[in-house]
């Protein structure tokens, strides 16, 4: 080579370095989860670089944070943070894709989308549009290890730039005064155009003037060509210049040669504007490659910290805020759902419902833990037992110590243990004991205001989970959800047998609303969710003292101990399936085909056709669910509110709503009170006057 050729001062350019925020990270995990799914295709997204920098011992950085998934005007390129610049996300689906996407041919694509920029003359109107960025992505979002790749595309045109000397810094061109000038010019010109690229004229008398580039081919006595360059070294632009020297390599080739450009850098440092650190460069000749009518070689992806080409990772596992990570990884299987198996899954409606929970015991520690499974946030115990050293191994939010001392309230540990296992639970316990039809009350004050904040968590709660031990502890809640018309959901236990069950959920009561009784004839599909039974529909007494003159086996629910896990988990599953449902509450009940003569089986298929638009996208939603463990089976048995049941009945709902507490008070110390006002009294009265029964004659061998 010539001593000429060494001697030739060739214009060289400082890459871009990417800086990526850790919100970023969080926004793409939040992204991929709820938006793009399985989706890998190409999607937009901005980031940007600034000029600002008064160090000569910075990068050129390109930064993306959680804006750069907003949707920004990017036409608007200089902003008060910096110039936004396009950039396409790849975001694949595994490591192995990641690693497979063909580098080359996905920034000759991007080169391709510039150089068209150029040939349409898109980029003279909105010089932003080259410069442009590519980020490959991978995370693995049970580990929170992102790997990355970040390439910013360049066109090698012209393939070389040789300098009539060595950039000068512009305040050793200019005046004070003439710099000053300058910075007038530009501000005007970034407030009425906020482009990152522009041209300056200078006039003896005006003095400066900035132009779009635009109007380039209007102007004959150009000063320079302006940009706005993320560099801050002495010798180097930055980045963006080349494919703008491109632009006008293109446009403008016989202006090129001779052009000064001015390396705008515009920074504060000590509170002063400082401008001094801009270069200067003049253009002495221009080098193009041999075939000029394809599309420009492109290059640009950024080098690993090792300085080879290569991807990077980050592991943001040990310096993400711990109940951040915890918040989105109890989700992730969730959102799994949605990607293929259930895109029409309501998981907000899920996660905003506030749950009430009677019985902190076996059913009540399992049911919590299966409604935090599906994203419950807010969960209510009430009870007023304490841990005993029987309970922690069947009931799964207590520990040995627990038991300690007496045993501390039931209600209060299990709402400490969710937020143990998640802090990001909304849980409290209530220390509170459920005044009962037939347990005499003996200190009234105390049991009204007992009932008093029975009433009050009712209404602060959008579902009430029964799961107390006895059926009459079932009795009030079961009143009063009806009375407020919130969805109520039970779940009571055999020895092998288990009952779980939606109580029908009506309106709250309206004192002027007409009451009707049952309507007849119930066929499936008919029984729409305000017609259905409660827990009490199906007795024809009312609910006494069950654990008055029992041995301890009949006052305790004695259980197999897989019974109290499928009951649970079918009470959640349940009430899930009721708020995915179209209709809520009121979705009509499903039932058991095998339950069915021929001609309701095809009356239920012809109605699930017809309904099959609205039905929950978990499936069917019964009224209730009967389990035989011995036979391991399951049925499906849905029945109508009973109109004289002592719990959801409006004779009782309007007694109530009329005396309030005088009323329970007397149905706590005498339950017949309640025959007589549901008319169950009346009925066996009916009853017994009945002379003659026909009873229908016994065949032969018949074993009923």
């Amino acid at each position: 080579m010539s001593s000429a050729v060494d001697n030739e001062k060739i214009l060289q350019f400082l890459p871009f370095s990417s800086v990526i925020s850790s919100s970023f990270w969080h926004k793409l995990t939040q992204m991929k989860i709820d938006v793009y799914a399985l989706n890998d295709e190409p999607v937009e997204i901005t980031g940007y670089y600034t000029n600002q920098s008064t160090s000569s011992r910075l990068p050129a950085c390109l930064n993306v944070d959680y804006s750069s998934f907003e949707n920004h005007q990017v036409a608007d390129a200089v902003s008060t943070n910096g110039i936004l610049c396009q950039g396409l996300l790849q975001n694949t689906n595994t490591l192995e894709a990641f690693k497979e996407i063909n580098k080359q041919t996905a920034i000759n694509k991007c080169g391709e989308q510039i150089w068209n920029d150029i040939l349409s003359g898109a980029a003279l109107s909105n010089p932003s549009l080259l410069t442009r960025f590519l980020l490959l992505t991978f995370a693995d979002l049970k580990k929170y290890q992102f790997y990355y790749w970040f390439a910013f595309p360049t066109l090698v045109f012209p393939s070389k730039i040789l300098l009539n000397d060595e950039p000068k810094e512009v305040d050793k061109v200019l005046t004070k005064e003439e710099l000053l000038q300058f910075q007038q010019a530009y501000d005007e010109f970034k407030s009425s155009y906020g482009q990152s690229a522009f041209v300056v004229e200078k006039n003896t008398e005006l003095g400066y003037k900035c132009h779009p580039l635009k109007e380039l081919a209007n102007l004959k006595d150009i000063t320079w060509i302006g940009f706005c360059d993320p560099s801050s070294l002495p010798t180097n632009p930055g980045w963006p210049l080349r494919n703008l020297l491109a632009l006008l390599a293109h446009h403008h080739k016989e202006r090129l040669v001779g052009l000064s450009i001015l390396c705008w850098r515009d920074g504060v440092r000590d509170g002063q504007r400082r401008v001094g650190s801009s270069l200067l460069i003049e253009i002495k000749d221009v080098v193009y490659p041999g075939e000029t009518d394809s599309i420009p070689k492109c290059l640009g992806w950024e080098k690993n910290e090792r300085g080879k080409l290569g991807a990077r990772t980050v592991n943001l596992s040990n310096s993400m805020d711990p109940e951040r990570l915890a918040e989105s990884a109890v989700d992730l299987n969730l959102k799994l759902m949605k990607w293929r198996l259930l895109p029409e899954l309501n998981l907000d409606l899920i996660q905003n419902t506030k749950c009430l929970l009677l019985g902190a015991g076996t059913l009540g520690c399992y049911v919590a833990r299966t409604l935090m499974a599906w994203g419950v946030r807010h969960i209510t115990f009430i009870d007023n037992g304490r841990v005993s050293y029987s309970n922690p191994v069947r009931q799964s939010l207590f520990s040995f110590d627990n038991c300690l001392n007496g045993g501390q309230p039931k209600a209060e540990s299990a709402a400490n243990t969710l937020r143990k296992i998640f802090p990001g639970m909304i849980s409290r316990g209530i220390d509170l004991r459920i005044p009962m039809p037939g347990h005499y009350v003996t200190d009234a004050e105390e049991v009204e205001k007992d009932v008093q904040m029975l009433a009050d968590a009712i209404d602060e709660h959008d579902v009430v989970f029964l799961l107390t031990d006895t059926r009459e502890s079932r009795w009030l809640p079961s009143m009063l959800s009806a009375y407020r018309g919130k969805l109520a959901i039970n779940a009571a236990l055999g020895f092998d047998t288990y009952l779980v069950m939606r109580h029908g959920q009506r309106e709250p009561w309206n004192p002027g609303q007409v009451q009707s009784e049952k309507s007849k004839g119930v066929m499936r599909g008919a029984l729409a969710g305000r017609q259905l039974g409660c827990y009490f529909c199906n007795d024809v007494v009312a609910p006494g003292n069950s654990t008055k003159d029992r041995t301890l086996d009949q006052q305790c629910t004695v259980t197999r101990p897989g019974i109290s896990l499928i009951a649970s988990g079918l009470a959640v599953e349940l009430m899930v399936s009721v708020l995915q449902h179209p209709q809520g509450g009121n979705a009509s009940a499903e039932i058991s085909t095998d339950a069915m003569t021929t001609v309701q089986q095809h009356q239920q298929q012809e109605l699930e056709k017809k309904e099959a638009i609205n039905s929950s996208p978990l499936g069917v939603v019964p009224h209730s669910i009967r389990g035989f463990l011995h036979r391991h089976q399951q049925v499906l048995p849905a029945t109508e509110a009973f109109f004289n049941c002592t719990a959801c009945s409006p004779l009782v709902i309007q007694r109530y709503a009329e005396k309030g507490y005088a009323f329970l008070a007397e149905v706590f110390n005498d339950s017949d009170i309640l025959e007589q006002v549901s008319g169950l009294a009346d009925l066996h009265k009916d009853i017994a006057t009945i002379e003659d029964w026909d009873y229908p004659e016994e065949s032969e061998g018949s074993t009923d």
